[in-house]
């Protein structure tokens, strides 16, 4: 169970590909996660929706899985890149035995699961990250940066939510292109085991 309240794939992916259009830059995520990735680095695309970050990031060499609750963005995404490995699965019970050298949970994803399943999402998230894994993830902290139904979160709880399951925070931004974060209704943070 999550509070996100369901999308057409179809309708979803539409949208990116007008904004795209449009000469919008629908890579960002994408982007800052490449930046900090070896060279065919393992990503765990977490919330994938219809695949857009995964994608890109497989057409840059790296080796992508993506997770999903959402069986009509998971059709998206398979009918686009069919080579890539697709899961259907709620993140309160990820439990794949493999790790990543990225996890990534962009577009609201804490903010949409179940309330009070938070911590635990967090923790299955940092489960599966490498030794020198980092967990990347982006989220709206007020109403205007997040959809309708997504939970208020606070960072300091994010970051406890991180540190109980053995990750610090790296850096944190205001956006997916490395705006320095001075406050704000967004914001993307990386986290990392500590001593790596």
């Amino acid at each position: 169970m999550t509070r996100w309240s369901g999308a057409d794939g179809e309708g979803y992916a539409a949208r990116f590909e007008r904004l795209a259009a449009r000469g919008a830059d629908v890579h960002g995520e994408a982007t800052l996660c490449e930046s900090l990735l070896p060279l065919g680095g393992r990503v765990l695309d977490a919330g994938c929706g219809t695949g857009r970050v995964a994608i890109r990031l497989a057409e840059r060499g790296h080796e992508c899985v993506g997770v999903d609750v959402d069986r009509s963005m998971l059709d998206v995404a398979r009918r686009r890149a069919p080579h890539l490995r697709w899961v259907e699965a709620d993140l309160t019970e990820l439990a794949l035995d493999e790790s990543f050298d990225l996890v990534v949970a962009a577009g609201n994803v804490v903010p949409l699961v179940a309330a009070g399943s938070e911590p635990e999402v967090v923790r299955r998230l940092a489960a599966h990250l490498s030794d020198r894994g980092l967990l990347v993830a982006g989220f709206g902290l007020d109403p205007d940066h997040l959809p309708p139904g997504a939970g208020l979160l606070d960072l300091d709880d994010y970051d406890s939510w991180c540190a109980a399951g053995g990750l610090s925070l790296l850096r944190r931004y205001a956006t997916w292109d490395g705006e320095a974060y001075e406050g704000g209704g967004y914001a993307v943070s990386i986290h990392r085991r500590p001593g790596r």
